[in-house]
């Protein structure tokens, strides 16, 4: 086994005293100072009698002139007839899919443990071999029939004698609206030669069978792992909780490397999974940092770090890349929570463009453009060769609402979280926390369709066999056709 190590000193950033921040803590909206893009800073002054806006000392992202009634090429539809991994692909990468034509519920299943006070539900869906697999808020996976929604084996993979209330960093993990984590949430399940792979909060990293559920290995670990894995070969690859990604061999669970990055424990109560393509790995860091290893050794390559500090929101400390890294045509796109969105060389790493976007949802490149949601609910369509603007669309349109305190005390706006997008049989498909699938017309952004899902989604939609699949908070896997 070998680990490799930071030359620089390891960096510890505690928000607040929380080890954990919800995404829901983070609805504000935040851009970039520094005046990325050329712009010069503003130099106004203000006198007696006058406000200066703290925000004309933040970039904004602003349409382009120039691509304004500009068309560009979108990809036809392609069929999924695999869904293993928590972005489709070893790259995370999926253009178009033949996906929920009629755009209508077809089922929904109850298939254990919805999130609480105590336990989240956070793990992509996954699907393959006729079978769609999830996991629950209290560490259990579950096969499901792809077509009718039968479930057809179930295993819980925490350890016996662990108990609710040993917190995963040694104490209570605290969310928005003051409620508590004591479980061992996190982690999410892979699929990839006959074995689904899953990754727990409560330390272990396990395969199964993924025809009949029983155990093939289980390895202890040193942290939780907060993401989903990644299969490409004959190696898994999770990052865990201490911002250190682990390469397994997927036939014994045998340790192969492992890679630290800079200790960051303020994150968002969502998990991303690396990227993998050819013998790169791409891994995400809760630090912002973006980081290419050799898939064979763990050598690092390249190191990016997506971080800014915003005047007018301590928000933008939490640096955490929340959304999966994206490797598409010799670059990754990637976007951290404290504002920075880009695109890297993945053979260099030299940024080919950055825009001041603050998100947790992991890209959609797609043909000549790219698709991004920031986590104040704005869709984003980007050129993908210069990173030009051609549109923002505010998600939250007709969506935001008051909610008041005892007495009236504590009054605040609620903002919809948005997961997504999927492009699907040529709409851009997100779920929302209030319940809803949306889709959108992906040259304008303009909404077309909604359909209720039964409760919040916070989990993008997963594509197979035609379908589209989405685990709600509840713990229903919800079909649509």
């Amino acid at each position: 086994m070998k680990t490799t190590h930071m030359t620089r000193a390891l960096k510890i950033a505690l928000i607040g005293g929380l080890a954990v921040t919800a995404a829901s803590c983070a609805a504000q909206r935040q851009m970039l100072p520094f005046g990325l893009g050329g712009k010069k800073a503003p130099t106004a002054v203000a006198t007696a009698g006058q406000r200066v806006s703290v925000l004309e000392f933040e970039q904004q992202l602003a349409p382009s002139a120039a691509l304004s009634g500009r068309d560009f090429f979108l990809p036809g539809p392609q069929a999924a007839n695999s869904w293993p991994l928590p972005g489709g692909t070893a790259e995370n990468s999926v253009e178009h899919v033949i996906a929920a034509a009629d755009f209508t519920v077809a089922w929904k299943r109850d298939i254990g443990a919805g999130s609480s006070k105590t336990r989240q539900v956070m793990a992509p869906v996954v699907a393959d071999g006729g079978k769609v697999f999830v996991l629950d808020g209290e560490s259990t996976v579950t096969a499901v029939d792809a077509g009718s929604g039968e479930v057809l084996w179930k295993h819980n993979v925490k350890p016996e004698g662990r108990e609710r209330g040993e917190g995963i960093l040694g104490f209570n993990i605290r969310m928005g609206g003051g409620s508590s984590l004591t479980g061992g949430f996190g982690g999410g399940v892979a699929v990839g030669g006959g074995k689904v792979f899953v990754a727990s909060g409560y330390r272990t990293m396990s395969a199964l069978d993924a025809a009949t559920g029983a155990v093939v290995w289980t390895v202890p670990v040193d942290s939780p792992i907060h993401g989903a894995p990644t299969v490409a070969g004959s190696r898994v690859y999770v990052v865990d909780i201490d911002n250190q990604i682990i390469a397994f061999n997927t036939a014994n669970g045998q340790q192969e490397w492992s890679y630290r990055g800079i200790a960051e424990p303020a994150r968002i109560m969502r998990a991303s999974s690396p990227a993998v393509v050819g013998d790169t790995v791409v891994a995400p860091f809760s630090s912002g940092e973006v980081v290419a290893l050799r898939a064979s050794n763990g050598q690092a390559v390249w190191n990016q770090v997506l971080s800014r500090t915003s005047r007018t929101s301590a928000l933008s400390e939490i640096r955490d890349i929340a959304g999966r890294p994206v490797v598409s045509r010799g670059f990754v796109y990637a976007v951290s929570h404290s504002g920075v969105m880009q695109a890297m060389d993945i053979r260099s790493g030299t940024p080919k463009w950055t825009l001041p976007v603050a998100g947790v949802n992991a890209p959609l490149p797609a043909g000549d453009v790219v698709y991004v949601v920031s986590k104040s609910g704005e869709l984003t369509l980007i050129n993908r060769d210069s990173g030009a603007v051609y549109w923002t669309k505010d998600l939250n349109v007709g969506r935001v609402r008051k909610e008041g305190g005892v007495f009236g005390w504590w009054d605040h706006t609620v903002h919809p979280e948005w997961s997504g997008p999927i492009l699907a049989s040529n709409r851009l498909i997100l779920v929302n926390s209030d319940g809803e699938a949306v889709a959108f017309d992906p040259k304008t952004g303009v909404q077309t369709a909604a359909i209720k899902l039964g409760a919040a989604a916070y989990v993008a939609p997963a594509a197979y066999n035609g379908a589209l699949y989405v685990l709600n908070d509840k713990g229903q896997l919800v079909c649509i056709r």
